[in-house]
């Protein structure tokens, strides 16, 4: 490990912002923050601009971003002390033990802001809008709570479009082209770091907005979505 990471790592641990595997949390963010509001996160935040971004636009809501990554989450954890910004903290943890962290309904609104689309055909379970991550934000996402997803890879907004409708989500927004809607939220106009590197070269930004039903399928409706994914492959 280099030298500024290290120095990264042991500074990380004296940030009140930051909780690296904690324990006994969940239930208790309102203790953290010493508020009653919404709680809303950022998954796979990598440098935690969207976290920091939303907690900044709306000091009515706790925003916590959530990343394996010390490395990247200091970058936020670090801009939110420069710049007082009580309503965000970061959470080192695995995605897919979020109910280790957060309570039954603890979360009002979830945001997934330009995941690592896994595009491989072998990897689609890693996707973060994939059913077995929708099952692990059902457990602890308030009924009716919005997901966010905002991407420059079409594959990852097909694929999570072919999602919703196969598993009774309610879509209630569907953009194609972000940045052509003159009208979008304060919310949808930050950007993140990989947002503007353009990964995918698709000179266009998707979102999707949608709520989960009251009970989502179980993992036998999975092979169903493995047929159609391959389909699309062969088709294309």
């Amino acid at each position: 490990m280099g030298q500024k990471k290290l120095i990264r790592f042991a500074e990380l641990n004296t940030f009140k912002n930051v909780l690296q595997y904690p324990e006994n949390m969940a239930g208790h963010w309102h203790q953290h923050f010493n508020n009653e509001h919404p709680v809303v996160l950022e998954l796979a935040c990598g440098k935690g601009e969207y976290a920091l971004g939303l907690a900044q636009l709306h000091p009515e809501i706790n925003t916590i971003g959530v990343d394996i990554k010390g490395n990247r989450l200091w970058v936020g954890a670090k801009k939110a002390i420069q710049n007082n910004v009580p309503n965000v903290a970061f959470l080192r943890a695995q995605i897919e033990q979020l109910t280790q962290y957060f309570a039954k309904e603890e979360v009002s609104e979830i945001w997934i802001t330009f995941p690592d689309p896994q595009l491989r055909y072998s990897k689609a379970k890693k996707r973060l809008t994939h059913p077995r991550f929708l099952r692990v934000y059902q457990q602890v996402l308030k009924p009716g709570g919005k997901i966010h997803l905002k991407t420059d890879s079409p594959d990852l907004y097909r694929f999570t479009k072919e999602v919703i409708a196969m598993y009774g989500c309610e879509l209630l927004e569907d953009t194609d082209d972000l940045y052509k809607d003159e009208n979008r939220s304060e919310a949808l106009k930050l950007k993140t770091h990989y947002e503007s590197l353009d990964i995918a070269q698709s000179s266009r930004i998707h979102h999707l907005c949608f709520t989960l039903p009251p009970v989502l399928a179980g993992p036998e409706k999975d092979l169903e979505l493995k047929e159609a994914i391959k389909y699309e492959l062969d088709r294309g």
